[in-house]
């Protein structure tokens, strides 16, 4: 096999990798490696060779969750109204916030704390464009910023595991229909 097929196979094998590591952390906070590789269906030499721990691997289905969420937010702003685009994008926040549940709960308080500096620029980033767009339109109350609707949705993490299916949602409906701006008035 050539070179480029090998560098390919390894991209499609780390890729494997998180998707399974990221699967798993939805359903526990406990999974082992040799689980993670059995699911992606590779050999634990292959994950080993990709991450070298287990806090390795949680640390970039994080950061690959969060780059995904700050590139959303263009790519739905240009497919949707800014109204839409940003409920799409709320949607995928709470996708986004029981993964970081997870990962966050299976490390160590040192490397998550890492995880949450560097991602919280990027991502109130993302979600300050979002609200421009939608002040811009004139369909985002003028009176908010990204920092604090971050701090509203950061309020979603105290929910248990067993009833985040349940209220994750309708919250953050009550968060956005908060932003919206229902009248020339606000």
């Amino acid at each position: 096999m050539s070179a480029p097929g090998r560098r390919r196979d390894a991209a499609q094998n780390r890729t494997r990798i998180l998707e399974a590591a990221r699967a798993a952390v939805a359903e526990s906070n406990d999974v082992p490696l040799n689980e993670i590789a059995k699911r992606a269906g590779v050999g634990q030499g292959t994950l080993y060779r990709h991450f070298p721990n287990r806090e390795a691997l949680l640390a970039e289905v994080y950061r690959r969750d969060v780059e995904e969420l700050v590139v959303a937010a263009s790519a739905l702003l240009a497919g949707h109204e800014p109204v839409e685009a940003l409920r799409h994008w709320l949607d995928r926040v709470i996708d986004y916030a029981d993964i970081k549940r997870g990962v966050l709960a299976a490390l160590e308080a040192a490397a998550w704390q890492d995880l949450a500096a560097h991602s919280h620029n990027p991502i109130e980033g993302a979600l300050g464009h979002l609200l421009d767009a939608g002040k811009a339109a004139g369909s985002i109350r003028a009176d908010v910023d990204a920092h604090g609707v971050l701090l509203l949705i950061a309020y979603l993490g105290r929910l248990d595991r067993d009833e985040w299916e349940s209220r994750a949602r309708p919250l953050m409906n009550v968060i956005l229909d908060g932003l919206s701006r229902q009248d020339a008035d606000r």
